[in-house]
Order: C-alpha cells, then structure tokens, then sequence
C-alpha cells in the first residue's frame, strides 16, 4: 500500500486486508507491554489543517505504539498561518526525512495533491480532507460492525447480510461518503436517512437507498445506526428550521432507540453533540459503540500505518511462501 487516499479506491481484498491487520493489532493492547518494535526508525508526521482531537490524538498513539518517530505539525502557529504553501510545507518535510505523512485539510482534494505532485516521497494518508473522504473513520466504523457481529469468527469475514443507515448531515459529511464506498464494497447495504436539504446532489450515483424519514427506517430493522454530527461550522445557509426540530424529527432519542432491534448497535463518528442528534440515553447505551470506536481507532490506524510502511515486506514474504 503506498497511499491511504479514499474507500473508493479500495478493493474488498485490500480492505479486508486492513481489517485483519487491525485485528492482529487490537490482540497487541491486550497485553501489559502494548508498544512493538515494528517502525522503530520511522519517522510520521501528524500534518494537521484543521482542528481534531480525537483523530489526531489517535494516529500519534498509533505511531507510537509501532515505535515510529512522531512529529505533530498545527497549522495554528506555524508558518501556514504566514501564508507558506502545502507545497513549501511538503518540501520542508521531504528535508526532514518525513516517511509517513497524515494530513487533514480543510480543502476536499489536498491529500491527492500531496500524494502525486512529487514534492514528497512519502506515503500520504487522508485524515480527512473537506467534505470529501475520511477512509480511517470508515475503516474504523466497519472495524467495529464487524467485530460486534462476528466477534473472534472476523477474520477475513466481510459485511455481507448486514443492513446499516447512515442518518444525519450527509451533504457536509465526509464520514458518510467514505462510509457509503467502504461499507457497499465490503457487502452491507446502505441507507442514508436526512432532510432533504442535507442530501447531496450527486447521490443518485450512489450505491444506496435514501430516506427521509427516521422512524420508518428504524421500522426497517437495521443492524447498524450511525448517527452522524451536524456540522454547523460548514453551514452557510439555513438547512432545517430550528435544532429542536430536527431532533424531534431526526434525532436518536429514547423512544427511537427502543424501537431499534434487539440485537441493533449505535454508532457515531463524535463528536457527539447529545439532545441533538442523540440523546444520552442512546449514546451512553450497552448497544452505543461510541467508546469502542476511539479504541478500535487506534487499532485501525496502527494497521495503516504498518502496511504504508512495513507491508511491502510482508506481502513480498507472503508471495514466497
């Protein structure tokens, strides 16, 4: 793997790859010693745009874990905030030596760039990057369905028989659009469920169905509900009349989460902003992943971040075998 970019450009085989790699790295935190020796001389570059906690917080322990050297770059403070270029920033980085970059970007197509202009040699994965894609918080959310489903039988299992429904702002959500491509490639069907107002115009070249009405798509008994933030910071305009009305008409309360299947799980990508999209009651559940997603996070990336930078070597080894 020499970029981590977009689900859209995954396979089935490379994903599931991923995911069994995640598998092995969840089995090494369960010890009392958790870090490995694996990228020892490595050095990863947290390269972030944008503001984050959880992910960021989640590729540093990810990189430290696998012993790599981490250097955290904030554009806040930096010479971006000057007006130094992503190419100028890349290059810098190049002299550095950096192996591995992370970035995450406010313009949707940034990591692309820094993948394929040649300002840097090193492997480049998506962070998020506009309204576009996030493949670690989907390969993290599959992670996660697959591991509450099928337990220790995961292991090269994919999402094939499971229904999952996507409800919330869809149009600003680049969870959802990484979501939509990995989930459909591992064999879940899909169904995104929001106003009309935050469905994407391009959504009918989607592998999906859309819904516009919450309680009908619960009625359809789906194995996974990911509710999904309302992204006001993205906003310009007025997409619902008021937040009280779009959580009494989309948002996961109690009575919604009863009405789930028994055997439903809840998921959310965080941060959470509670009595609007989800209730405390639904997000502080047995059947919420909430917690075991930032956990599986760390797992995921750990992968990633191995097979960018040790797994040519792995898959030459396999090959001889």
């Amino acid at each position: 793997m020499r970029h981590l970019l977009d689900t859209k450009d995954l396979d089935r085989r490379d994903a599931l790859r991923i995911l069994d790699v995640a598998e092995d790295m969840s089995a090494t935190q369960q010890r009392e010693v958790r870090k490995l020796p694996t990228l020892r001389g490595k050095t990863v570059v947290n390269l972030f745009f944008e503001d984050s906690t959880r992910t960021r917080i989640s590729f540093e322990a990810a990189a430290k874990r696998l012993s790599a050297d981490v250097i955290n770059f904030s554009a806040k403070g930096s010479s971006v905030s000057k007006g130094e270029s992503l190419q100028d920033t890349a290059q810098t980085l190049q002299a550095m030596g950096a192996d591995a970059v992370v970035i995450r970007h406010g313009a949707s197509g940034a990591p692309q760039t820094l993948a394929t202009s040649g300002w840097i040699s090193a492997g480049v994965v998506n962070a998020g990057d506009g309204t576009h894609a996030h493949p670690t918080q989907a390969l993290l959310d599959a992670f996660t369905i697959r591991k509450r489903f099928f337990g220790a039988a995961s292991r090269g299992r994919d999402l094939a028989g499971l229904r999952v429904t996507v409800v919330g702002d869809i149009l600003h959500s680049r969870v959802a659009r990484s979501n939509v491509w990995l989930l459909t490639t591992l064999g879940a069907e899909v169904t995104l469920v929001a106003p009309p107002t935050l469905v994407p115009q391009d959504v009918s070249a989607w592998p999906v169905r859309v819904a516009y009405d919450l309680d009908e798509a619960i009625a359809d008994g789906p194995d996974a509900l990911m509710m999904l933030r309302i992204q006001l910071e993205r906003m310009n305009a007025a997409y619902f009349p008021t937040e009280r009305e779009y959580s009494r008409t989309w948002g996961l309360d109690a009575a919604r989460l009863a009405a789930l299947p028994a055997d439903s799980i809840v998921l959310h990508p965080g941060p959470m902003n509670r009595g609007m999209e989800i209730s405390a009651a639904a997000a502080d559940s047995p059947r919420s992943t909430v917690l075991e997603q930032v956990a599986n996070g760390v797992s995921v990336r750990m992968a990633v971040l191995y097979l960018l930078l040790a797994g040519e070597r792995t898959e030459a080894e396999e090959d001889g075998r």
